[in-house]
C-alpha cells in the first residue's frame, strides 16, 4: 500500500506541477513578461514547487534531512541528469551573453549555502538572508525585463487564456502539488526505514528525482520542440529557486540540522556541476550530445556510490 501512495504522490507532483507552469505561463503573458524571464523565473521556479513542499512537510514532520537532501539532489540532478538527457536529444546552446547573471547567482548561492552548513545547521537568521537574496534576484531579473522580441531564449507559448482559467489552473496546480508532496513525503520516510536507508540518502535520490520530474519534462519537451534553450532557463532558474528559496523559506519555518555528508561531498558536487556548466557555457557555449552523455554516466555514478555508501 505504501508503494501506491507513493506512486500516487509522483503522479500528482507532476501532474500539478505541469498544471502550475500553464497557469504562471499564461499570467506572465498577460502581464507581458519576456520569454527570458518566464523561463528564468516562472518556469523555473514554478517547476521547483515540489522541492519546497515536499521540504515544508518534511521539516514539519521532523525529518529535517529529507528537505536538505531534496534540494541539494535535486540541484544536482537538474544538471547531471536533466540536461544530460535534453543534450542527448538535441545539444543545447547555452546563450552566457544573456544568462551571465543567472549563472553568477546559481554559483554564489551554492557558495553561500555550503559556507552555511559548515556550521552545522541552517538558522532562522541565515534562511532570512537567503530569502533576502531571493527577493533582490527577483527584483533585477524583472526590473531587467525585455520585450519578446529582445531576448534570444525561445519559449513556445501556449495560446492566449483567459485570466480567470489561468488563475484557475495555477491553484488547482498547487493544489495537486501540496496533496503529493504530503503523499511522497509520508511514504518515502516508511519506505526508508523499511529498507534500512537513510533519510538523507532518500532525500538525495529519490525524492530529489521525483520531485524534479517537472524540470525533466520540460527540458524533454522543449528538446523535441526544437527549443532547448527553455531547459536551460528553466535548471537555472530552479538551482536559485531551490536554494535561496526553498531552503530559506524552510529554515525560516524551522532551523535545519546539517548531517555532516551534506557540507562534504554532495554539496561539493553541486558546485563542481554548476561550475562545469558555467563552462560549457564559457567554452563551446553549447553542451553537446558527448558531454550529455557524459553527465549522465556521472549521475549514474553518484547514485551507485549513494547506494554502496
Amino acid at each position: 500500500m505504501v508503494y501506491l501512495v507513493f506512486a500516487v504522490g509522483l503522479v500528482l507532483l507532476f501532474l500539478g506541477g505541469e498544471v502550475l507552469i500553464r497557469g504562471a505561463v499564461a499570467l506572465a503573458r498577460r502581464f507581458h513578461l519576456s520569454p527570458l524571464v518566464i523561463g528564468v523565473t516562472i518556469v523555473g521556479f514554478g517547476t521547483s514547487t515540489p522541492e519546497l513542499l515536499v521540504a515544508l512537510q518534511s521539516a514539519l514532520a521532523g525529518a529535517p534531512a529529507l528537505a536538505l537532501g531534496n534540494v541539494i539532489g535535486s540541484n544536482i540532478a537538474n544538471i547531471l541528469l536533466i540536461l544530460g538527457l535534453a543534450a542527448l536529444i538535441m545539444p543545447v546552446p547555452l546563450p552566457l551573453n544573456v544568462m551571465r547573471r543567472d549563472f553568477a547567482v546559481m554559483i554564489g548561492a551554492t557558495l553561500m549555502l555550503w559556507a552555511m552548513l559548515a556550521g552545522g545547521v541552517l538558522a532562522r537568521w541565515e534562511g532570512a538572508v537567503l530569502v533576502a537574496g531571493l527577493v533582490a534576484y527577483l527584483w533585477i531579473s524583472l526590473r531587467g525585463a525585455k520585450p519578446a522580441a529582445a531576448t534570444t531564449v525561445n519559449v513556445e507559448l501556449p495560446p492566449a487564456m483567459a485570466l480567470w482559467r489561468a488563475l484557475l489552473l495555477t491553484l488547482a496546480g498547487l493544489g495537486a502539488l501540496m496533496l503529493g508532496a504530503r503523499l511522497l513525503v509520508g511514504s518515502a520516510t516508511l519506505i526508508a526505514r523499511d529498507f534500512g536507508v537513510s533519510e538523507a540518502v532518500i532525500g538525495l535520490t529519490v525524492l530529489a528525482v521525483g520531485t524534479s520530474l517537472p524540470e525533466l519534462a520540460t527540458a524533454i519537451l522543449a528538446a523535441l520542440r526544437r527549443h532547448p534553450e527553455i531547459a536551460v532557463g528553466n535548471i537555472l532558474g530552479s538551482n536559485v529557486f531551490n536554494i535561496l528559496g526553498i531552503l530559506g523559506i524552510t529554515a525560516l519555518v524551522t532551523p535545519i540540522p546539517v548531517e555532516p555528508r551534506f557540507a562534504g561531498f554532495d554539496i561539493g558536487l553541486a558546485l563542481a556541476a554548476a561550475l562545469s556548466f558555467l563552462a560549457f557555457a564559457a567554452l563551446p557555449a553549447r553542451v553537446g550530445r558527448i558531454a550529455g552523455g557524459g553527465y549522465l554516466v556521472s549521475y549514474l555514478g553518484y547514485v551507485l556510490w549513494l547506494g554502496l555508501g
